[in-house]
């Protein structure tokens, strides 16, 4: 085993946490905002270069990546904390057994969804809320891309494994790579070529698959500690390896599904209550509002090896102060997109369309859903908590307090009293909600370790390992 590997997983519990927060969140959080890149790429060429139909179009595919990221954040966050709990608990042979295990089983799940997707096609997008005159964008667009989701699947999990394993600055350049790629390519296809939403599309699938192909050559290395070995049985599915992965990474997942099926209730509201323009600003406020959010889940990647490894190894101060450390990181984070939001929502709707209807209705849409967007932060960091914990029961349940057991009621209810207005008002009330839970279960969870602690001293707090 490589000596090198052995003393970057050692920093994990003798290194100042916030170095180590600062060293693995940083890259994580760059490689985020490059892959924010592109969707943001997409979204603004298509909504210069092709029009405000085509901009709904694409909102319109929205659940079909949602529900395409659901499969693979599945298998990438669970088995990225199985592997950093493992690591922790310096089994290295069960760490590399999770790593083959995924590779099978992502393989097998997005052959399946992709196929139904291709079948299907005009069925999903009509159910999400695909109109006459946005279908055809949205066709296109889905069509060409599901080669590309195919190898976002890859890119995303593998590169979630390298930065659990030491190597946060290189995952972070293997996005680099092919988020280069397609800054180039976006703008080429669609105005050079005239390809319009299609080359958008094929843009993506290109560089998708650059930065997939440089992921998995890490893993070939016998160098480093996580690697495919020849051994046929780390292969060989594993129902107690794949049953933690599925426990751990069903929290994130079920936030992507969940966001899937929030969308289409979200698009048949809008469409029913300010038509396809309604939808096109409903696209520009995802599109912006994921940007900071993508800033937070970056920074959870960061915490998320920390958190796991320490307690793995039993280190409770760390794993608390690392925590608190991501919670004013992030918080601060999404309190800087909300201003920005609530400030200038007319500069921030210019940058994807000069339509006037569009821009004005995604003013309205910014200053009423972003009023209480500065407790984003908190719930996103917490759910992570719990999942880098291994306890996925409460990341699922936290997970699922914003998007659907608050969100859903209100969306049905608040737009038959304020119309449009009440879609958008929705959002900020169910983040209060949701997040007067969070502070409750992390205060249980948070006493539950100091008794732990106070109990059996700082050893063994989670004594996990796949050979017993």
């Amino acid at each position: 085993m490589n000596s090198n590997d052995t003393k970057k997983l050692e920093q994990l519990s003798n290194e100042s946490v916030g170095r180590l927060l600062w060293r693995y969140s940083l890259p994580a959080v760059v490689g985020m905002l490059v892959m924010s890149l592109y969707n943001i790429i997409d979204r603004i060429f298509i909504g210069q270069g092709v029009g405000a139909e085509a901009i709904a179009g694409l909102a319109i595919t929205f659940p079909v990546m949602n529900l395409s990221a659901a499969l693979g954040v599945l298998i990438g966050a669970g088995g990225s904390a199985r592997i950093s709990i493992l690591l922790g608990a310096k089994d290295y042979a069960g760490a590399r057994r999770v790593l083959g295990n995924a590779l099978v089983l992502l393989t097998v799940i997005a052959v399946c969804y992709l196929s139904a997707f291709a079948l299907f096609i005009d069925d999903i997008l009509t159910a999400f809320g695909a109109s006459e005159v946005t279908l055809p964008y949205a066709r296109d667009f889905m069509l060409y891309i599901l080669p590309g989701m195919f190898m976002t699947n890859f890119a995303f999990t593998f590169n979630n494994f390298m930065r659990v394993s030491g190597y946060p600055v290189k995952a972070m350049v293997t996005m680099f790579i092919g988020a280069g790629v397609n800054v180039v390519l976006a703008p080429l296809f669609i105005f050079q070529f005239g390809w319009g939403i299609k080359g958008a599309a094929i843009a993506t699938d290109i560089s998708m698959a650059v930065s997939a192909i440089f992921v998995m050559r890490h893993f070939f290395s016998r160098s480093t500690v996580l690697h495919f070995g020849r051994d046929h049985r780390m292969y060989v599915p594993d129902a107690r390896v794949i049953g933690s992965i599925i426990a751990i990474g069903a929290a994130p997942s079920l936030v992507n599904a969940a966001a899937c099926f929030i969308n289409i209730i979200i698009n048949k509201s809008l469409y029913a209550y300010g038509g396809d323009i309604a939808v096109g600003a409903a696209g520009i406020f995802t599109t912006y509002t994921s940007l900071m959010t993508m800033v937070v889940v970056g920074l959870c990647q960061g915490m998320q090896p920390i958190i796991g490894y320490n307690y793995g190894a039993g280190l409770l101060g760390r794993l608390k102060r690392t925590y608190w450390l991501a919670v004013g990181a992030g918080t601060a984070v999404v309190t800087a997109g909300q201003i920005a939001g609530l400030t200038i929502p007319w500069h921030i709707a210019r940058a994807f369309t000069s339509d006037p209807e569009l821009i004005s209705q995604t003013v309205r849409c910014l200053t009423i859903s972003m009023t209480a967007f500065t407790v984003v932060g908190f719930q996103v960091v917490s759910t992570t908590l719990f999942q880098s914990l291994g306890k996925a029961g409460a990341s699922i349940f936290l997970s699922l307090a914003r998007q659907v057991i608050f969100l859903i009621p209100l969306l049905l209810i608040l737009p038959r009293h304020f119309g449009l207005d009440g879609v958008w008002m929705s959002f900020p009330v169910s983040d209060l909600f949701a997040t007067a839970v969070t502070v409750i279960m992390v205060s249980i969870e948070l006493t539950r370790l100091n008794r732990a602690v106070k109990a059996g001293g700082t050893t063994n707090l989670c004594p996990e390992s796949l050979e017993s």
